[in-house]
């Protein structure tokens, strides 16, 4: 039988009921996401991680709503006011919003005014007034004056507390309120005017006197809002139409023309402005708040996923460069498998000015250490260092034909890097400049097995993340850098600990188990080894073999995706065609000779027979793109160097959801807004541009005293 958490995702995620039934049963024994989108294919109907990722999230949500219901029931009971009828409507909500409404008159709460009026007995006075039945209240009233409440005003008032309350918290009220707000609700910021002229605030003068309909509000826009608030500068509310409110609550509450009626009249309007408003508006503002960051969230996974996926340069003896001026540039030499070989500072800058020097001891290390290419990051000194390097490089060219290879390399989070704690333990005798010249080379290399070494949200690429949820960021985040790592594959002998981490079912515990394997017996040789690691039980193994990779290993499936769990199957079709697995590997005849549905059975159909198919044909392909070099105009180095309709080449660093940051050498990256992106309308800036592509600009505005540079890229 479907039980109703499938049903529920099903259908808000629009997927077949199976695939979603036997996906959560999958994750329910542990199983990671991507072993299940890459090894489960026949179980899942074909779901890929993003969907599976989407079932997991939302389970986890209705699990949390179910814990929340088992509260509220528990505590509704409790209070001995639970119903058949009470129980049924809870047992049957899974909308959070809707269930709080539900739970709202029961929930213990502070000392209001009502509770008050309660205690002191004028809850009957209530219900006579909101039957509006009595001509004559103030008579009725005359009967609830005792104790505390002196006279005929003060027993009406605690009356109209309670309606005000019972207004405040009726679920009709609150979904009528709730229906406004959806349609005509606004958000308004303005400047706290202490705070107007002041330099911190010049960054939202945008919107220093801003509305608009809070459905049309932009995450962006949204989130800047609500950072301009917390720093102080801004004061932001939601709001809606009083009256047409109050209309419709009246409606709900009057009737007819009798002498109680202007009672009622005054409490629904004090239950509407001085409980319910408040309540919906709070209720909205997070909403909207969690929407924007769910937004900004997309937009930064996306960003870490092309991050993380950008185009290697492999194992090559690569050179690293921290550029800098009055310390000089740190230099580190690496050899193919990122060790560090050699490290030091040469100062060709002002104010220093060593250039003769510099050059002899760059041509030298690029002799001795056999470099192939020269990583230089994008900081501070860049551009100047790049032309330095260019000119050692050209009268090395005139000497020697050997091509060596010039990138620069984006330095965000690499400081993060230098100073962390991996960092001191992989270099403990070297200080932090070191440190990060090493990231530096070893991001040309491999940009993901670097990256996965810094907390994502200092990588650079995110809109507003240290404002939206960090739990929620947190989460979305590893999750993305856990897919990309195994849509990768990990090289089992060469892995770090902290990229191994991330590898389907390993984790930091048998990450560090399986470098001190390593260490201790030497490079695996086969995948069965992973078995005599240190607690890497069966279950483990079966979660993380198909995504490790050994080179030159006597099995070549073992350098493959091919799932140890397959390899039988593998085997077979070579004896079948006569042949070794190598030789089926290598022979394209004997591969297209195969006919895949006589192989289908057990828990193998013709989904992993097509993946083993494709992966035989290029065992352990790398599947991210190859790197280009890049050139700035030799013109622009500097903001003052830009005239407005100048065409200039770039790179995209950073994209949102309004348009694409692009580098064009000047030290300030300059936006082209989404409007700008293409001669044809763009919903969204990934389907145009992509990280690090490179792009022409025009440059269209210059703004010196917010340091902002406008771009476009129509008509270049």
């Amino acid at each position: 039988m479907i039980n109703i958490f499938t049903q529920i995702i099903a259908k808000e995620l629009q997927l077949p009921q199976e695939g979603v039934e036997n996906t959560l049963r999958l994750l329910d024994e542990g199983c990671t996401i991507p072993f299940i989108s890459r090894y489960r294919k026949e179980r899942t109907g074909g779901l890929d991680e993003i969907k599976i990722a989407n079932i997991a999230d939302l389970w986890e949500r209705l699990k949390e709503t179910q814990k929340r219901k088992e509260t509220i029931i528990k505590t509704i009971t409790g209070q001995g006011k639970m119903t058949d009828e009470l129980q049924r409507r809870i047992d049957a909500m899974w909308n959070v919003t809707e269930l709080e409404d539900i739970y709202l008159p029961f929930k213990p709460k502070r000392r209001t005014r009502a509770q008050v009026a309660r205690e002191q007995g004028l809850e009957p006075l209530a219900d006579i007034l909101l039957m509006q039945r009595e001509q004559n209240p103030k008579k009725v009233a005359e009967r609830f004056i005792r104790g505390e409440v002196k006279d005929i005003d003060g027993v009406l008032q605690g009356a109209m507390d309670i309606i005000a309350e019972t207004v405040s918290e009726d679920e009709k009220s609150r979904q009528q309120v709730r229906n406004m707000f959806s349609r005509n609700a606004v958000i308004r910021s303005k400047v706290v005017a202490k705070k107007k002229d002041t330099d911190e605030a010049a960054k939202f003068s945008d919107y220093f006197d801003f509305s608009e309909p809070l459905r049309r509000c932009s995450s962006h826009r949204l989130l800047a809002m609500r950072r301009g608030e917390t720093e102080g500068i801004l004061r932001v509310s939601i709001s809606t139409d009083d009256e047409q409110c109050i209309d419709r609550l009246e409606r709900q509450y009057l009737r007819g023309y009798s002498a109680c009626r202007q009672y009622v009249e005054e409490a629904v309007k004090d239950g509407y402005k001085r409980l319910l408003c408040p309540s919906i508006e709070t209720e909205f503002a997070a909403l909207s708040k969690e929407q924007a960051d769910d937004e900004a969230i997309k937009v930064f996974k996306e960003n870490l996923r092309q991050l993380l996926l950008a185009a290697p340069l492999g194992q090559k003896r690569v050179l690293g460069i921290d550029p800098g001026f009055r310390t000089g540039c740190k230099v580190v030499c690496l050899d193919a498998q990122g060790n560090l070989l050699h490290h030091e500072a040469i100062f060709p800058h002002p104010p220093v000015n060593h250039r003769m020097q510099a050059t002899m001891h760059l041509q030298q290390m690029i002799s001795d250490y056999g470099i192939e290419a020269i990583a230089i990051g994008n900081g501070t000194a860049s551009r100047e260092t790049r032309q330095f390097v260019e000119e050692v490089l050209s009268e090395k060219l005139q000497n020697d034909d050997t091509k060596v290879g010039l990138y620069v390399v984006s330095e965000d989070g690499a400081s993060i890097y230098s100073a962390s704690k991996l960092a001191r333990e992989e270099f403990p005798d070297k200080d932090v400049t070191v440190r990060g010249a090493v990231s530096i080379g070893r991001r040309l290399m491999d940009p993901l097995a670097e990256l996965v070494k810094i907390d994502p949200k200092s990588i650079g690429v995110g809109q507003y993340q240290h404002d939206v949820d960090q739990a929620k960021l947190k989460h979305s985040l590893d999750q993305t850098v856990e897919l990309c790592v195994n849509s990768v594959g990990v090289d089992l002998n060469t892995a770090s600990q902290q990229l191994l981490t991330y590898v389907s079912g390993v984790g930091a515990t048998l990450a560090k188990n399986i470098v001190d394997y390593r260490k201790e017996h030497g490079a695996f040789t086969n995948r069965e080894q992973l078995k005599k690691v240190a607690r890497l039980g069966p279950a483990s193994f079966e979660q993380c073999a198909g995504f490790l990779r050994i080179r030159n290993a006597k099995n070549p499936l073992d350098n493959s995706a091919v799932h140890p769990e397959s390899y039988s199957v593998v085997e077979k079709m070579a004896e079948d065609c006569g042949c070794t697995v190598s030789e089926l590997i290598s022979n394209k005849e004997k591969r297209d000779s195969i006919d895949i549905n006589r192989y289908v059975g057990g828990r193998i159909g013709l989904p992993t027979l097509n993946d083993i198919m494709s992966e035989l044909e290029k065992p352990g392909r790398d599947p991210r793109q190859h790197i280009e070099e890049f050139d700035f105009d030799p013109n622009v180095k500097e903001i003052d160097d830009l005239v407005e309709g100048m065409v200039l080449p770039g790179i995209v660093t950073n994209i949102t959801n309004f348009g694409a940051f692009v580098d064009i050498g000047v030290h300030q990256d300059g936006l082209v807004h989404i409007s700008q992106l293409a001669n044809h309308y763009v919903k969204d800036p990934n389907d145009v541009v992509h990280l690090h592509q490179h792009v022409t600009v025009k440059v269209t505005a210059i703004d010196h005293r917010r340091n902002r540079i406008s771009l476009s890229m129509k008509d270049v």
